[in-house]
């Protein structure tokens, strides 16, 4: 279950990381697989004497990790096809390593005959076993997966363990002696015992000083995360293109809660780079959670987060800015009460038409109109119905306009039309 659960641990962390603990795994599974397979032998009593050799003890132990660290290693590698298949498969083989290996550090006073069928069906529990434990185990991490996972590899250690034992036949000779630098069974009993409840202790030690270092982080992301939800604008911290932790500005932005932004490439949203000049407030598009994309401004800038630098962004939604922008050059150009073009807009394109009927030669028409006995409409109606008369008048005339000529309001009741080629 330690084993498992740092493995776990080594699947859901950077590269960095994933190397330390899963050599902390590897160390912890070989070491536990160890155990398990020595308790079980000095359970064996053939009622012969026997001891054990310490050599070959001490390299079944380091056949034990090896093994492990080299599944372990398998299993997590992305793009492999079958990983953890194959990775529970490879430490299956070599629980079967370190059970023959350990086997022949058995010494007795008889020799032993081994049965091929049962040596085989052995390795295939141990391999089969092993693959099913990994698989279920990187399936989704839940601490139900990881305990079943745990029962299938005590399965396929204690499977093959003593399907290997029964392919073992103990034949008795008083002239095999045991030699002299064997351990008996107690001793290598207390050494076992030490060795591994030594190791996992350590293995539990390391994940419990790393779990708290996260809860740690966690709450000082919590903080900051609380801090940075008094900002109107969006916050966002990184890590490298790594989303940290973001604010509930940032997460009603883009359309998710901020819980699911943890952990999602920056790159994916924003679809511009922010500049990493801080003299730059660059402008960018941000693809929302449906889709449709976003004008805002980033100010990006280092920050120490957890003890580390981290790139902090603000994002600063322009949609407000960019509708007042457009409404701002609209009316720069158009009459605000009608929506003509105005005299601004009139004497450009005037000049325009002059220009081009010059170069190809061909005629311009300009009329001008105004309404008669307008100010008394604005005298005895308001100046409400005579705004209303005013956009009539802008209809009328805008509705008998071909394609290429235009009307625009010089002011008051003033009009014009610009008509190229009449």
């Amino acid at each position: 279950m330690t084993s498992l659960t740092l493995l776990d641990h080594a699947r859901v962390n950077a590269s960095g990381e994933r190397r330390l603990w899963l050599a902390t795994a590897a160390l912890a599974g070989g070491t536990g697989i160890w155990a398990t397979h020595f308790i079980a032998m000095l359970a064996f009593s053939p009622g012969i004497a026997s001891a054990y050799d310490l050599g070959l003890t001490g390299l079944s132990l380091l056949i034990g990790i090896g093994m492990t660290a080299a599944g372990f290693w398998i299993a997590l590698r992305p793009g492999l096809p079958g990983a953890a298949w194959l990775g529970g498969a490879q430490i299956g083989l070599g629980v079967g390593a370190m059970h023959f290996t350990g086997m022949a550090a058995f010494e007795v006073a008889g020799r032993i005959a081994w049965d091929a069928g049962l040596v085989l069906a052995a390795l295939a529990a141990g391999a089969g076993f092993g693959s099913l434990a990994l698989a279920m185990t990187l399936r989704d991490g839940s601490v139900r997966v990881k305990l079943a996972g745990a029962g299938l590899m005590v399965a396929g250690i204690c499977g093959l363990h003593f399907t290997a034992m029964n392919a073992a036949v103990i034949v008795p000779d008083p002239s095999v002696a045991l030699s002299g630098t064997a351990v008996p069974a107690e001793i290598l009993a207390v050494a076992v015992a030490l060795a591994s409840i030594t190791i996992l202790v350590l293995a539990f030690a390391g994940l419990w000083l790393h779990l708290r270092d996260e809860r740690r982080s966690a709450l000082e992301g919590d903080r900051m995360r609380g801090l940075a939800n008094a900002a109107v604008e969006g916050l966002v911290v990184c890590d490298g293109d790594r989303i940290v932790t973001v604010n509930d500005s940032f997460a009603d932005l883009v359309g998710l809660a901020a819980e699911a932004l943890t952990g999602v490439a920056l790159s994916d949203l924003l679809a511009e780079p922010a500049a990493t000049d801080a003299a730059e407030v660059p402008e960018a598009q941000l693809r929302r959670h449906d889709g449709s994309l976003v004008p805002v401004e980033v100010i990006r800038r280092v920050i120490d987060f957890a003890g580390r630098p981290h790139a902090a962004l603000a994002v600063r939604d322009l949609r407000a800015r960019k509708r007042a922008e457009a409404r701002i050059a609209y009316l720069a150009h158009h009459d605000a009460l009608t929506g003509a073009p105005n005299r601004t807009s009139f004497n450009a394109r005037l000049a325009q038409e002059i220009a081009l009927a010059q170069a190809a030669g061909r005629p311009l028409a300009v009329l001008c109109a105004d309404l008669d006995r307008f100010k008394e409409v604005n005298d005895l109606f308001g100046h409400a119905a005579g705004d209303s008369l005013l956009r009539a008048v802008c209809a009328a005339i805008t509705a008998v306009l071909n394609p290429g000529q235009m009307l625009a309001r010089l002011g008051g009741d003033e009009f014009a039309v610009l008509a190229p080629s009449l």
